[in-house]
């Protein structure tokens, strides 16, 4: 945002040139020209809102998931299932033995 000011100081006050301005900040003349056009920076604004056709259909099962960890959490803020050590059932690991 400091930028933003100090560009348009340069050019509207000092009277110095876009691309001399440009040059000086190290950045594009046609952002210097965005820069002049609106008094502080317009921002981001979407046209249409996000099409999501993969996640949307789950997104109350995704929000139901979310809520019911929620209330579930252990004081820890672990959720355990399983043995009460919080350990499963260990299984050996087998060398792989060629033929």
């Amino acid at each position: 945002m400091e930028i933003y000011g100090r560009v348009r100081r340069a050019v509207l006050v000092e009277g110095k040139s876009e691309r001399a301005v440009a040059q000086e900040f190290g950045i594009a003349r046609e952002t210097v020209r965005k820069m002049l056009r609106y008094s502080v920076p317009p921002g981001f604004r979407r046209e249409r809102p996000v099409k999501r056709p993969k996640l949307g259909p789950w997104i109350g099962v995704i929000d139901a998931i979310l809520e019911e960890d929620k209330n579930n959490q252990s004081s820890s803020g672990i959720r355990r299932s399983g043995s009460s050590t919080g350990y499963g059932k260990s299984t050996p690991i087998r060398a792989a033995t060629r033929s």
